[in-house]
């Protein structure tokens, strides 16, 4: 067979590669084929004989990962999906070019898996603060690995799981790697999957809320500049409406998504009213996603709390803020360039609050976690409101911009991963889909449909503790990464200079 047609297969074989990890992520959610995927990819990466062969390979592997699993990214800028796309995959051509051939045979197994897990570190930064999305630890969330998140959240589960895909992986048979050096590898993951198990995952403290969720429903792929935000409003306040107060299972707090009420000023509007109406009929607060007016280049997004008196109690504002969704990077040059910036009119102020609101109780305050739609993918911010107390966590969302649901599909997952990194209930809330509720265990409780028009509700239990990833957050597993990938060069150095 020619070189030529050798190196045709090979990038075909990458392809389907990256494609096995994409369907192994939500909405596919086929979690074994992440392992057959990264297997196959080791593979290839162990048989590529020159740097030019290696980096294709890295590139063509991300592309038939990120093409399928980050489209959602085109509703919100297509050139910057396509950019980033090749961005992500060049990034990871790049780690293949790191993993020589012949002459680091025994560290391959770990550099591998270390270098790209460096890139999808730096993937979760930049740019514009990252996108967390179609992450290896979003694929396993349903698999037997997930537990390992509550340890060391999404960084360790994907390294853990990329270092499987390398231990499965075929060796040319020209190359020879150390049996007693896979056996180890085997053995660390295992005691660290086992270990995840018996680590601390928070404890109940006896006390619970019933929290009732409200979806309103309504059209997808719409975005803000082209809908009546009255409309909104009233498909929420009919679906409240039929919200019944029982006096044997009282509500403690009613939740509504993202920005479902846009004003110039929430406290003195006829929403705000409507919404202490509502609070004083179910005699429980509420907690409601407002945006507000700054100015007329920047607004407000953010959660409040509000009573029956119609009163803001609380307020935490949106802290991580969307690219290209709820603010314009790089405005007066794209605009230069004819880019429809216009698309966002106005950017969103961001916000420096801890991820707390406090909701009033008969006996007190009930502090709650907050994090607003996108910011439920940055398992940091999630971690901040536990260490600050919080007994649950909320993510009130919005994801009616957007058509399919591979977002909100990993929207979920990654509500799953925030519940199991913190030992906490995590309720989710959509103005279309989806809504539901999430068990530390990352169990999935009252999934809505999206579109419909829904009220869902769950007793919530309080939980208190933290887990060893609440404790400790993502720095040190970086580091234990970062650590790992400078021995596998060290060692393939020493390689090197014997020979």
């Amino acid at each position: 067979m020619s070189s030529k047609n050798s190196n045709r297969r090979r990038f075909a074989r990458a392809l389907i590669a990256g494609l096995l990890v994409a369907s192994s992520m939500p909405p596919w959610g086929w979690w074994p084929l992440a392992f057959i995927g990264l297997a196959m990819f080791t593979s290839l990466e162990l048989a590529s004989s020159n740097a030019r062969q290696r980096f294709t390979t890295g590139f063509v592997f991300g592309l038939g990962w990120f093409f399928p699993a980050l489209a959602w990214m085109w509703f919100l800028t297509a050139p910057g999906y396509v950019l980033g796309v090749a961005l992500y995959a060049g990034l990871h051509g790049l780690a293949s070019l790191v993993v020589a051939r012949k002459d680091n045979n025994r560290s391959f197994l770990f550099l591998s898996p270390a270098a790209h897990m460096l890139i999808e570190v730096l993937r979760m930064c930049i740019p514009f603060g990252g996108v967390p999305l179609a992450t290896l630890g979003i694929s396993q969330v349903g698999g037997p690995l997930h537990h390992v998140a509550s340890v060391g959240g999404v960084i360790l589960l994907s390294w853990l799981t990329w270092q499987v895909g390398a231990l499965l992986a075929k060796r040319p048979r020209d190359l020879s790697i150390d049996r007693q050096h896979r056996r180890l590898l085997w053995a660390l993951g295992l005691l660290v999957f086992v270990g995840s198990y018996f680590a601390p995952h928070g404890s109940d403290t006896g006390r619970d809320f019933r929290v009732v969720a409200v979806q309103g429903g309504g059209p997808q792929g719409t975005r803000a500049i082209n809908t009546n935000p009255r409309d909104v409003v009233e498909r929420h306040l009919a679906a409240t409406r039929s919200i019944v107060n029982e006096s044997a299972d009282p509500i403690d707090l009613v939740v509504w998504p993202e920005n479902v009420i846009d004003v110039v000023d929430f406290a003195s509007s006829v929403e705000a009213q409507e919404i202490g109406a509502e609070a004083a009929r179910l005699d429980a607060p509420f907690a409601v996603g407002i945006t507000e007016d700054v100015s007329r280049e920047q607004f407000t997004n953010a959660q409040v709390i509000v009573t029956s008196k119609a009163e803001v109690v609380d307020r935490y504002d949106k802290v991580r803020r969307v690219p290209f969704g709820e603010y314009m990077p790089m405005r007066s040059f794209l605009k230069s360039l004819g880019a429809p910036v216009d698309q966002v009119p106005r950017d969103a102020l961001a916000g420096t609050g801890r991820a707390i609101l406090d909701v009033p109780t008969a006996v007190g305050n009930e502090r709650i976690g907050v994090v607003i739609s996108w910011e439920v993918f940055f398992g940091g911010r999630a971690r901040e409101g536990v260490k600050d107390g919080a007994g649950f966590i909320i993510n009130p969302t919005n994801g009616s911009s957007y058509t399919w649901t591979i977002l909100q599909s990993q929207q979920i997952a990654s509500s799953k991963l925030r519940a199991i990194e913190t030992g906490r209930w995590v309720v989710q809330v959509s103005p279309t889909g989806f809504s539901t509720f999430v068990d530390p265990e990352g169990r999935v409780f009252d999934r809505t449909g999206v579109s419909e028009q829904q009220v869902i509700s769950h007793n919530i239990a309080i939980r208190t503790g933290k887990t060893v990833y609440v404790a400790l957050g993502d720095k040190p597993w970086v580091a234990l990464i970062a650590l790992v990938f400078l021995v596998g060069i060290l060692n393939r150095s020493k390689v090197r200079s014997r020979a």
